[in-house]
């Protein structure tokens, strides 16, 4: 994408190395305040009403909620995601890497302001999203990485990304418009990702004809001049090779000089006589 290339040169220094760790660090400090007094995530949640009273730290303070509760699923996903976002970010490089999650993260602080205006309540944020939208991300880079579902069934990434997204398909079918405006929106990095970073024009008809046509063109030529009929050698065996026609042999048979005059003679009658 070359706005993106653009947005690199002028842009690229101020990106910050390790993002995702840094975000898997907030969900950290979210789970210590968790146990710490669970009342602490009333402090940092998203709510509307209280940003337009002027908690503005409620607009990103979402990222610090914890993906779950449970110590060794927290462990888990600290180990998954850093990993994933380590791996994007060696591929990417940090600017695209931030570009990226922070697309991600505007996506989800859009989804908040349009469905409280909306639809006039406040939805739940947190990273669950931002979270699946960089194993989508993975799964269309490296789509045979393979996991081991529950540590014992292998299963590619791309299959995981697949069903994924089936699911949160069928969630936007049975949802709300909410429900709807929350994923896509929460997704919308993994959208432009997906579409910006694939030449779609490779897709069109007319470029398949194209493409198959300069295959045809290039294709290189199999078909030889001259073969033997009795051990099969062609002129592509040896430059060295010489072929002829046998005159006494009755019909097109060509022979290499090792059997030009060594063969038996092919006649109507099916006899052969020795030259």
């Amino acid at each position: 994408m070359k706005w993106i290339d653009k947005m690199q040169r002028k842009f690229g220094r101020y990106a910050i190395p390790n993002l995702m760790n840094y975000i898997i660090g907030l969900n950290v400090i979210g789970f210590v305040l968790y146990m710490l007094n669970p009342i602490f995530l009333a402090f940092i949640n998203w709510d509307m009403d209280l940003i337009l009273r002027g908690q503005i730290w409620r607009l990103v303070s979402f990222l610090l909620m914890p993906p779950s509760t449970n110590l060794f699923s927290l462990l888990l996903f600290c180990l998954v995601y850093s990993m994933i976002g380590n791996t994007l970010e060696r591929i990417w490089g940090s600017f695209r890497m931030n570009l990226y999650l922070f697309t991600g993260i505007l996506g989800h602080i859009l989804a908040g302001i349009l469905i409280y205006f909306i639809a006039d309540f406040n939805v739940q944020l947190s990273t669950v999203y931002l979270n699946s939208s960089l194993f989508f991300a993975l799964a269309a880079t490296f789509p045979d990485a393979q996991f081991y579902l529950y540590f014992v069934i292998p299963i590619k990434a791309k299959w995981m990304a697949i069903l994924s997204g089936a699911m949160y398909v069928f969630e936007m079918i049975q949802g709300s418009w909410s429900t709807r405006i929350l994923i896509v929106l929460s997704l919308i990095n993994f959208v432009i990702f997906f579409f910006g970073t694939r030449d779609l024009n490779r897709i069109r008809p007319k470029e398949i004809k194209r493409r198959q046509e300069f295959k045809r063109q290039i294709r290189p030529n199999t078909q030889t001049k001259h073969k033997c009929a009795i051990c099969g050698r062609t002129e592509k065996d040896g430059d060295d090779l010489e072929f002829r026609y046998c005159s006494k042999c009755e019909g097109a048979y060509e022979y290499c000089q090792d059997h030009l005059y060594t063969h038996k003679h092919v006649t109507t009658k099916h006899s052969y006589e020795k030259q």
